[in-house]
């Protein structure tokens, strides 16, 4: 095996570090939903496939969030599968203090009560199985009960800080 060659000096680890690595990891664009007296919601990078068998996925969420009182709380969640067209509602749902569900935003009440919006190309709504303490978040764990892949499109990826497309 031949050693690649070095790029930079390396560093030692620190919140610094582990974002400029991760600008360079391109990640699919995902809004996580859940009901409380208002609808929350937040954009997430960080959505995984855990297991096909139960259906698990699992996305990290920050305990200084505004939307983790809901979520700490939530029997249900909504994951939105955000395409290409959508980089203003990934924008809106990134932006602390914005109006989430406001006028612009086009959604409605689903199964269990959770907020699922409209034109994504694919949706879920999953019960929390668990929520996992990881330094400064939570990740939490659920299980698809119900959903729709059928929108079409591409998927909205982000990458070196920006939301970005997909280019054949």
């Amino acid at each position: 095996m031949t050693a690649s060659p070095e790029t930079g000096t390396p560093r030692t680890a620190s919140p610094d570090l582990l974002r400029s690595v991760f600008r360079q990891h391109a990640a699919g664009v995902a809004v996580i939903t859940a009901a409380g007296d208002r609808p929350v919601g937040f954009t997430a990078t960080s959505l995984n496939s855990v297991a096909a068998d139960p259906p698990l996925i699992s996305f990290g969420v920050g305990t200084s969030s505004s939307s983790w009182p809901v979520v700490s709380e939530a029997d249900h969640i909504g994951v939105h599968i955000l395409g290409e067209h959508q980089r203003e509602l990934a924008a809106t749902f990134a932006r602390s203090g914005a109006d989430r569900f406001g006028p612009s935003t086009d959604w409605r009440s689903g199964p269990e009560g959770v907020p699922l919006l409209d034109g994504v190309l694919a949706w879920l709504v999953c019960r929390v199985v668990a929520r996992v303490p990881a330094g400064d978040h939570r990740i939490v764990i659920a299980q698809a009960i119900t959903g729709d892949p059928a929108g079409g499109g591409r998927p909205l990826v982000y990458h070196q800080g920006r939301f970005t497309a997909l280019r054949d």
